[in-house]
């Protein structure tokens, strides 16, 4: 019977991810945090708590509708002025995690007869979103200027609208994108640029708004994709730009016009949250302190807070992890199709709540399991 065939398939496949050493569990947080997103230690802070409990009390738990229906609150709107004063932009517009915000981006502007020029290593709904759309896609070497102009040149002009999309900060690898440089070509192509801040929101910048701020491109990026649910402690995540884009974002959208919204209360915990980052820039400053401590005792090149200690075989990386727990750190490995065969990993994440004496003990520690 079909159903019979289609088990024993998947049961095959599981069977293989079994061998390779990827199949996956779910864990509880346990141990002190070297894994998670919250680099500014904000998703358990008393104030967010405090102001989305108010606020659930006042407008309920769900939304009930999309925004286009019922879904829509005024709490919406006003976290998305505010977030666009954040960022700069006209406007911006929110959405219930920075995956749909990817796809709605990326499937709602390049067109038949368009390019997508996108990095090597971007994040998996950067990729699905691209390929989604009706755009032609070219995947250029990880932050390779170089190449990309080759590449960019041999498209000639033929083509519709470039867009060229990279993330600010790269999740796995941990390192930066060359954004003025960016900004520089996609002026003299006319490409538009758009930039996922999932990592960089909250962190970089005079102000904490990102990598856009810290390079001074702000009139150079098209769009940007900026999560909620990392250095912000909450959920979600917003599109900011130009009015006439986010208005044919509210228009055409397919992930927003068909998903249920988020649950009002949200808006009060962002708020909450972008009131700590402009009060208290100290959060930020002793992220990048710790992950400048960390990277000197591995002996690594200055960086962002996201370390990755690569081993290459997935049951190298396993193992070190399994060790690593096992003291009482909550350290994950990383392994294909996350990262790209042959480079499994320990991704260490800096936060805000760590010492240095934590990380001297994880230093140490990783050096005896490494050996």
């Amino acid at each position: 019977m079909p159903e019979i065939d289609l088990e024993r398939r998947v049961r095959d496949e599981l069977a293989q991810l079994d061998r390779a050493g990827l199949r996956r569990e779910l864990h509880e947080p346990s141990g002190i945090d070297l894994s998670s997103n919250d680099y500014l230690g904000l998703a358990a802070s008393p104030q967010l708590r405090q102001r989305m409990a108010a606020a659930l009390q006042r407008e309920g738990c769900g939304s009930t509708g999309s925004r286009l229906l019922r879904g829509h609150r005024d709490s919406f709107a006003c976290i998305e002025r505010r977030f666009a004063e954040f960022k700069r932009t006209d406007r911006s517009l929110y959405f219930s995690s920075g995956y749909l915000a990817n796809l709605a981006v990326l499937t709602s502007f390049p067109q038949a007869g368009d390019v997508i020029f996108s990095d090597q290593f971007n994040h998996a709904s950067l990729i699905d979103g691209s390929r989604l759309s009706r755009a032609r896609r070219v995947i250029f070497p990880h932050n390779d200027v170089a190449a990309l102009r080759r590449l960019m040149d041999e498209d000639g002009r033929e083509s519709g609208q470039k867009f060229l999309v990279v993330e600010s900060l790269f999740s796995m690898e941990g390192d930066f994108a060359p954004l003025a440089d960016y900004a520089e070509l996609c002026r003299e192509t006319s490409s538009a640029l758009i930039v996922d801040e999932a990592h960089a929101a909250g962190i970089y910048g005079d102000r904490g708004s990102g990598l856009i701020e810290a390079a001074g491109i702000d009139d150079a990026v098209f769009l940007s994709i900026n999560t909620c649910g990392k250095a912000l402690g909450a959920a979600g995540a917003f599109v900011a730009g130009p009015d006439w884009a986010i208005e044919f974002l509210e228009q055409r959208a397919r992930p927003f016009i068909f998903s249920t919204a988020p649950p009002p209360a949200i808006a009060a915990a962002i708020d909450a949250s972008l009131t700590l980052i402009e009060a208290e820039p100290e959060r930020r400053a002793r992220v990048l302190q710790l992950a400048s401590y960390l990277r000197h005792r591995l002996g690594l090149p200055s960086g962002s807070h996201i370390v990755p200690v690569i081993f290459g075989s997935n049951e190298r990386a396993l193992t070190v992890a399994a060790a690593l727990q096992a003291e009482g750190f909550d350290v994950r490995a990383i392994r294909p199709p996350t990262v790209p065969e042959g480079t499994a990993r320990l991704r260490l994440s800096v936060n805000v709540n760590l010492t240095e004496a934590q990380l001297d003990r994880l230093v140490d520690l990783l050096c005896a399991a490494s050996s």
